[in-house]
C-alpha cells in the first residue's frame, strides 16, 4: 500500500471516530439529559440504546422493566426514560394516569405504536390506528360488543367448553400432569376463529390446525422487534421491517378473505364478529340487538371499510382474545393450585351457582362474585398488556408538576408497576382475591388498575375476554382440581421477547377428578 493510501485511511478512519465520538458525546450530554434539564428524575441510559439494553439482550421484557423502573423511582410522580434517544414519559400517580387516559383524552387520544397500513395492511387495526380513522372504526365496532350480541357470541363459547372438557378428561384419564397452557390455547383458538373469522377449526382434536400453528409462530419471542414496534416505531419504517411475519400475515389475510367470499356466496348470516364486518364492508350499517338497522351519523363513520381493513380488525381481536384470554386463565390455574383454599372456595361457588340455574348460562357467570374477584386478581398480578402507551398530540401541561409535555412526546403507563406497587397493594406477589371486595376497591384510586386500559381508548373486547376466560375456569373446576406438578416453576418464568406478559414456557400441573 502506498504512503498516499495510508495516509487517506487514517484521515478517514480518524474523521470516523471523530463522528463516533461526536455522536457519543451529544447522545450522553445532550439527549439523554433530557429529563433531568426539566427536573424531571430519570433513568441512567445506555449509548446508544437507552434504556432498553435489558430488552434488547432478552434479560426482561418489556412489562418487567417498565415494572422494575416504576418501582426504583417510588415517589415521583413521573419518571423520564429513554427509547433508543427517543425521550418517554411514565406516568406513576393514578390521578395524572386518570389526567391522560381520560380527562385530557383528546390531547393523548393517539397510542404512537407501529402502523403502515399499505406495505402492511394487518397493522391498520383499532389497537394501532391513530386519530379520525381510530375514532370512526371504534364507533362502527363498538355495537359488536353490546351485551346482546355477546350473548349471541356466548352459544359458541359454550360449545368450545364442552369440547374443552371432553378432550380435557380424555387427557387427564392417559395422565394426571397437564399442560395446562396448551389447553387454555387451544379453547381459546377455537372460539375466536369461530366468533371472528367463522371457522370451526377444532384444535383440541387436532394441536396441529392451522390456526393454532400460525398462533403459535406469531407469539414467537422477537424482542428487538417487538420493542422497537411498540416503543420506537419510526425505526421500524425505516429499516423496512414488519411487525408481524409475513407468512402469518398472508395466512390470515386469505382466512378472512375466503371465509367472507363463501358467506356471501351461499348468502350465510351468523351473529358474529365476522357477520358485523361483512355488514360494514357492504351494507354501510350495523345492527342493533334488536335486528334493526342503525345508520351512522357522521358521513366519514358511514364509509364502508375495505376487505383488507376488515381482515386487520379480524386480526386483531383473534390476536387479543387468544393470547391474552389463555394466559390469564393459565396463571389462574397455576395460582389457584398453590391456594387451594381459594380454589375450593371457587369450586364450590361454582357448583352452587350451576344447580342453581341448571347449568351454565350467560345469566349464571354473573351470579360469581367471587369467580369475577379470583379472576381479577389474576389480572392485577400478571396483566396481560402490562403497560399502556400514548403520544401527546399537543403541547400540553401536567396538571401539579412543572412540566409541558411536548406534541409529540411518547407517553407510558406502567401498568405492571402500578399492580406491583406494596403502597397501593400491600404484599403484591401474595395472590390475595380479597383486595377486590367492594369495599377494597372503594378504597383505592380506580386508575391503580388498569388490566384494560381506562377512557375512551380501553379495551373493546373487555367483556368478550373476560367471558371467554370464565367459562374456560369454569369448565375445569367444575370437574377438575388442580395441584402443583413436581417440576411445576416457583415463580412462574415469564417470556422475555413478548410484548404480552405470558409465561416463557408450558405450565405443567397435577389435576385430579373433583369429588363432587
Amino acid at each position: 500500500m502506498s504512503l498516499l493510501s495510508t495516509e487517506l485511511l487514517l484521515q478517514i478512519l480518524g474523521v470516523l471516530v471523530g463522528v463516533c465520538g461526536f455522536v457519543y458525546i451529544y447522545l450522553k450530554h445532550v439527549t439523554f439529559e433530557y429529563w433531568s434539564t426539566r427536573g424531571i428524575a430519570q433513568t441512567t441510559p445506555i449509548v446508544p440504546v437507552g434504556d432498553l439494553w435489558p430488552v434488547f439482550t432478552a434479560k426482561k421484557s418489556m412489562g418487567e422493566h417498565t415494572r422494575d423502573e416504576y418501582l426504583k423511582f417510588r415517589g415521583n410522580p413521573v419518571l423520564g426514560m429513554y427509547s433508543l434517544w427517543k425521550p418517554t414519559l411514565a406516568i406513576r400517580e393514578p390521578h395524572l394516569i386518570q389526567f391522560v387516559l381520560t380527562q385530557k383524552f383528546s390531547l393523548f387520544q393517539d397510542r404512537g405504536l407501529y402502523c403502515n397500513e399499505k406495505s402492511e395492511p394487518l397493522s391498520g387495526h383499532l389497537f394501532n390506528l391513530p386519530g379520525a380513522k381510530w375514532r370512526n372504526l371504534r364507533f362502527k365496532l363498538s355495537p359488536t360488543f353490546t351485551s346482546g350480541k355477546i350473548k349471541y357470541m356466548f352459544v359458541t363459547i359454550k360449545e368450545c367448553s364442552e369440547k374443552l372438557a371432553e378432550y380435557f378428561a380424555k387427557e387427564v384419564e392417559r395422565n394426571d400432569l397437564i399442560e395446562i397452557r396448551d389447553f387454555m390455547a387451544r379453547f381459546s383458538t377455537d372460539v375466536i376463529a369461530s366468533v371472528a373469522f367463522g371457522i370451526e377449526c377444532n384444535s383440541m382434536e387436532n394441536p396441529q390446525d392451522e390456526f393454532r400453528v400460525q398462533g403459535r409462530k406469531l407469539l414467537e419471542a422477537k424482542p428487538i422487534r417487538n420493542a422497537l414496534c411498540i416503543l420506537f416505531p419510526s425505526a421500524v419504517k425505516l429499516l423496512g421491517l414488519w411487525s408481524i411475519d409475513k407468512g402469518v400475515s398472508h395466512f390470515f389475510i386469505r382466512a378472512f378473505r375466503d371465509t367472507v367470499e363463501y358467506r356471501r356466496a351461499k348468502k350465510i348470516v351468523r351473529k358474529d364478529f365476522l357477520e358485523l364486518l361483512i355488514q360494514l364492508m357492504e351494507k354501510r350499517f350495523e345492527q342493533s340487538d334488536d335486528g334493526e338497522e342503525s345508520t351512522t351519523k357522521s358521513e366519514s363513520a358511514h364509509e364502508k371499510i375495505t376487505m383488507l381493513e376488515g381482515a386487520a380488525q379480524a386480526f386483531v381481536f383473534w390476536l387479543g382474545g387468544f393470547e391474552t384470554s389463555s394466559s390469564t386463565a393459565t396463571h389462574c390455574l397455576y395460582e389457584l393450585a398453590f391456594h387451594q383454599d381459594i380454589q375450593d372456595k371457587l369450586a364450590s361457588e361454582i357448583k352452587t351457582v350451576i344447580e342453581e340455574f341448571g347449568g351454565v348460562t350467560y345469566d349464571s357467570i354473573a351470579a360469581m362474585p367471587y369467580l369475577h374477584m379470583v379472576v381479577s386478581e389474576t389480572l392485577r398480578k400478571y396483566p396481560s398488556i402490562p403497560f399502556l402507551n400514548r403520544q401527546a398530540t399537543e403541547d400540553v401541561k401536567l396538571p401539579e408538576i412543572d412540566l409541558v409535555v411536548a406534541r409529540g412526546t411518547a407517553i407510558v403507563i406502567p401498568v405492571y408497576g402500578l399492580h406491583s406497587d406494596p403502597d397501593i397493594y400491600p404484599d403484591p406477589h401474595v395472590f390475595d382475591p380479597e383486595r377486590f371486595t367492594k369495599e377494597n376497591i372503594k378504597s383505592r384510586h380506580h386508575y391503580a388498575y388498569l388490566p384494560f386500559g381506562e377512557g375512551p381508548r380501553n379495551c373493546i373486547g373487555m367483556r368478550f375476554g373476560l367471558l371467554q376466560t370464565k367459562i374456560g375456569l369454569i369448565t375445569l373446576l367444575n370437574k377438575f382440581r388442580f395441584l402443583p406438578g413436581p417440576e411445576t416453576d416457583v415463580p412462574l418464568p415469564v417470556d422475555k421477547g413478548n410484548f404480552v406478559l405470558c409465561p416463557a414456557k408450558g405450565v405443567v400441573l397435577r389435576v385430579q377428578e373433583r369429588c363432587n
